[in-house]
């Protein structure tokens, strides 16, 4: 066997075993998260309690807590963590920049905008989550159409574009908070991002959003490699270059806008769990997608644990609070 061989079995048996390790943190996850509150409850009774709601058994005890009221709030932080992780590995690679988040073409400002303008309204909270999904989508074609070149749409235009676009509707925002006093409340807690009112029915209605922006993202995954090598190289290789960027950031901005419209706006998850996935397990985005998807499933899971078993509340806050330092240690890190 070739010395290149080798090196490849070797890489793909450590990735194989990265991926257990990864779907074992994600079982623990979501066993401390149901089974951690108010009322804790052992892990064999949760793994009790999601057999029998698996194999369609009667829920009675224990059982009813987790399946009607915890595990729909722990699912909904494996998707949102996963949708946010997936889509921030995708976007740092198709604009080759590592500090792209999923935020970064205008769709969080758009979603606050959204649930700002229902709650000042004062519409029904059922219609809050479809206003904030409306105007992300609505944030991020304003900013492909500021950014367009005639049928190119360069990467530093689309950067610039959104950050414009973000600061008017973050500003928008303030405005209407200010002249809405009342509901100040309201809006900043969406802004800081939380889990607490997730039902079976927000999780159905935010599935397929993730599924199929994830979906195609795993499937650009090859492409993107490709990208990586320029945008001259990759068209010489045959990839459509702006036909593949204009279709990954409607990917991955429909399913940011999808997961944030029921949640809030979730900070540095989409930042940083790409960065530690690239640093374990190496930048090819067949392996740096779908391994990011499992690590910030579960450290949103953990993450909004932390937030409703301590005095910070929000999830926000706490991935900011933890997320921020260790951003500044992975600079310093690659700097030095």
């Amino acid at each position: 066997m070739s010395v290149a061989a080798l090196a490849t079995r070797r890489s793909r048996a450590y990735v194989a075993s990265g991926t257990v390790l990864l779907l074992g943190l994600l079982l623990v996850a979501v066993v401390l998260g149901t089974g951690l509150g108010s009322v804790n409850i052992a892990p064999g009774a949760v793994l009790s309690a999601l057999w029998q709601g698996v194999t369609g058994q009667a829920l009675e005890g224990d059982a009813v807590i987790i399946w009607q009221i915890r595990l729909p709030r722990v699912v909904m932080g494996v998707l949102v963590g996963a949708a946010l992780s997936v889509c921030g590995g995708a976007f740092q690679g198709v604009f080759r920049n590592p500090l792209s988040d999923p935020y970064l073409l205008g769709v969080a400002s758009g979603a606050g905008l959204g649930a700002t303008v229902a709650l000042t309204l004062g519409w029904p909270h059922s219609l809050i989550p479809l206003a904030a999904l409306l105007t992300a989508l609505a944030a991020v074609t304003v900013t492909l159409l500021l950014a367009r070149e005639g049928r190119r749409f360069p990467p530093t235009r689309l950067i610039l574009s959104g950050v414009v676009v973000g600061s008017v509707l973050s500003a928008a925002t303030t405005a209407l908070m200010l002249r809405g006093e009342d509901r100040a409340r309201e809006v900043l807690a969406y802004t800081l991002g939380d889990l607490s009112f997730s039902g079976w029915r927000d999780v159905l209605t935010v599935l397929p959003y993730v599924g199929l922006g994830c979906g195609a993202l795993l499937l650009l995954a090859r492409a993107l490699d490709t990208l990586q090598l320029g945008d001259l190289t990759a068209r010489s290789l045959g990839v459509p270059v702006e036909r593949l960027r204009l279709l990954v950031v409607a990917c991955a901005s429909l399913a940011t806008a999808g997961a944030v419209a029921y949640v809030g706006i979730i900070g540095f998850v989409g930042l940083i769990v790409p960065h530690l996935v690239r640093l374990a397990f190496g930048a090819g985005h067949r392996t740096l997608l779908p391994l990011s998807g499992l690590l910030g499933g579960s450290l949103l899971v953990l993450a909004d644990l932390l937030a409703r078993t301590t005095p910070l509340s929000q999830v926000g806050i706490v991935t900011t609070l933890l997320g921020g330092p260790f951003f500044l240690w992975l600079l310093r890190r690659e700097n030095g």
